[in-house]
């Protein structure tokens, strides 16, 4: 998992990335791809 200041770019990687919220912190998931996972905050 990335630890990223901005997950703009990182939603762009695959289609299928989605920006989630979760307890005050920022995630990039993706249910197909599993590597592209990334936190913020």
């Amino acid at each position: 998992m990335k630890v990223k200041n901005s997950l703009r770019s990182l939603k762009q990687r695959h289609r299928d990335c989605q920006v989630v919220r979760r307890k005050g912190r920022v995630y990039v998931i993706n249910k197909t791809q599993r590597r592209f996972k990334a936190r913020q905050g």
